[in-house]
């Protein structure tokens, strides 16, 4: 479960053996929803999302929160999802200590 990010207390994960569309998990204490990136020619063109079974999905507040910030980090969430489930190369999490 390759955790990609940490912001102010969100996690921002893949699991490990996730499958397309492009997605990411997102936690915020024990609060979780997906998020599925809808790319268009290249550029993200939407964002989807999901509840977890089992599980309280986000806040209102906090899936706005989590969607600005994977608006603003889609290419370097791209880029993760390649390096580790296509290139099947290790992760680095990044810790975003700045504010939207």
């Amino acid at each position: 479960m390759p955790k990609i990010f940490e912001y102010f207390g969100f996690i921002f994960y893949f699991y490990s053996n996730e499958h397309e569309p492009i997605h990411v998990r997102v936690m915020h204490g024990a609060r979780e929803s997906i998020f599925d990136l809808i790319m268009m020619d290249g550029d993200l063109a939407e964002l989807h999302v999901r509840e977890k079974k089992g599980v309280e999905p986000l806040t209102e507040k906090d899936k706005r929160t989590a969607d600005e910030f994977i608006r603003k980090y889609h290419r370097n969430i791209i880029d993760k999802w390649v390096k580790f489930f296509v290139m099947k190369q290790s992760i680095r999490s990044t810790n975003i200590k700045k504010k939207l």
